[in-house]
């Protein structure tokens, strides 16, 4: 996830008008964003029965990375620098005495992981939700082993996503090692799982860079009296009034930004921390600071990568790949023609985000009318539930006969598809294959 940023350029036109309110203070977790760490959504005990007569015969996933250290030691850096500034000028408070050596103890910690690696928590997140994929599917897995069927991995070839690729498969190597000989060695494919750098994502790089509405709307939500005045907040309950009085807007709301990232990051490093009982980094950020900076921060990645303006898909079009590949994967097995048993991929937020905005999933199909901005009030999507780390989409496929059933998951929860797909009855959770390719445009 970028870092949120104050706009230090003036844009030529605004967007309208955020209301100060618009992050109506949301859960605890909310306030993390997509930095949030992973838990499953739903227990296996409360899933809908396999209808009669149906039998697992293929699995199919795309996963975000699990939980990792910051990409790199900018925010601390940044904070660090003024808090040593501070120091010499004996202008910090109690809270902030003893806030720089724990942003140090964090650094060293995530230093000692690697930047952008995952951490001891990410690693069982991927660890643990290939197991609970094994416990789901045990015929699955069974038949896998007795017919010789392959198990595809797959990555974005980014350091944390091969790592999450490579433990997932010896967790489920672990769980039957009669599956080690199937499952596949992690291979690259970035037109697949990174296509926001590929080819296929030139468009949306340009949008990135120049889109003047984007830059604008972006500006108008981030640089609004709240900010400020959240920013002045986190700040005082470091360092005194004379020293945040003595720094400019843009540098308050930069150094409490850094404070925010440092504060989003930590549940991630958790396992890193002294004797693994946190970082307690909510002591210097309180929970509504916390809440406004997480809410900046989702409504970067929500006209970024997600739904975005809703006169356009440039944010989500090029994730039609990574669509296109599942159900390529099912007619394949349909067909007979496909060898595997299982199709696993990971890859990264960029790819999770616009690919829940093309299908349609809960909580992204609502985008933004133009000219007024995405918030909390007004829109239910939040980083932490669409695509926190280590988030995952699973389609399950069943056969009896001549009829293939497919179970979507989201985040190991039973999802219904998108608005205009019917399932085989009322609340049901199971679609036919058919009816997913007509309702989808596939055939």
């Amino acid at each position: 996830m970028k870092r949120v940023t104050p706009a230090l350029a003036l844009c030529a036109v605004l967007a309208a008008a955020v209301p100060s309110q618009a992050a109506d203070q949301p859960a605890h977790r909310d306030s993390y964003g997509t930095k949030a760490p992973y838990s499953p959504e739903q227990s296996p005990r409360t899933y809908q029965k396999v209808p009669a007569g149906f039998t697992p015969v293929f699995t199919e996933n795309v996963s975000r990375h699990g939980s990792r250290s910051a990409t790199d030691s900018e925010d601390g850096d940044l904070i660090l620098a003024l808090w040593n500034k501070a120091r010499a000028a004996d202008q910090l408070t109690r809270k902030g005495a003893e806030f720089g050596p724990k942003v140090q103890a964090l650094l060293d910690a995530m230093a000692k992981v690697g930047y952008g690696n995952l951490s001891a928590l990410g690693k069982q997140e991927i660890q643990d939700t290939a197991d609970r994929m094994a416990d789901r599917l045990p015929a699955l897995f069974r038949s896998i082993a007795a017919n010789g069927e392959k198990i595809d991995v797959v990555s974005s070839g980014q350091g944390r996503a091969v790592d999450s690729a490579n433990l997932y498969a010896g967790a489920l190597a672990t769980a039957d090692p009669d599956l080690k000989p199937l499952i596949g060695a992690t291979r690259t494919d970035k037109d697949l799982l990174y296509f926001h750098k590929a080819a296929g994502g030139a468009a949306y790089r340009d949008y990135i860079a120049n889109d003047q509405r984007l830059a604008a709307t972006l500006k108008s939500i981030t640089d609004q009296p709240k900010t400020h005045k959240a920013a002045y907040s986190v700040l005082r309950r470091l360092f005194t009034a004379d020293f945040v009085a003595g720094l400019s807007g843009d540098d308050q709301v930069a150094a409490a930004t850094a404070v925010y990232n440092l504060y989003a990051i930590a549940p991630a490093m958790s396992e890193e921390s002294p004797d693994g009982k946190g970082w307690g980094m909510q002591r210097y950020i309180s929970t509504s600071d916390a809440a406004w900076f997480g809410y900046l921060s989702d409504a970067e990645d929500f006209y970024e990568k997600g739904p975005g303006f809703s006169d356009s898909d440039i944010t989500y079009k090029m994730a039609g790949v990574l669509l296109d590949d599942f159900f390529k994967q099912v007619e394949a097995e349909k067909a007979g023609t496909s060898t595997l048993g299982a199709e696993l991929r990971f890859t990264h937020a960029e790819e999770i985000i616009p690919l829940a905005a093309l299908m349609g999933l809960p909580g992204s199909t609502k985008a933004a009318t133009p000219g007024v901005p995405y918030t909390y009030a007004n829109n239910p999507w939040r980083g932490a539930d669409v695509a926190p780390l280590g988030s995952n989409i699973q389609w399950d496929v069943f056969r009896k006969g001549d009829q293939y059933l497919v179970r979507m998951l989201y985040n190991e929860k039973e999802t219904s598809f998108k608005a205009g797909c019917t399932p085989i009855s009322k609340g049901s959770k199971f679609y036919d294959l058919d009816e997913l390719e007509k309702c989808f445009d596939r055939n």
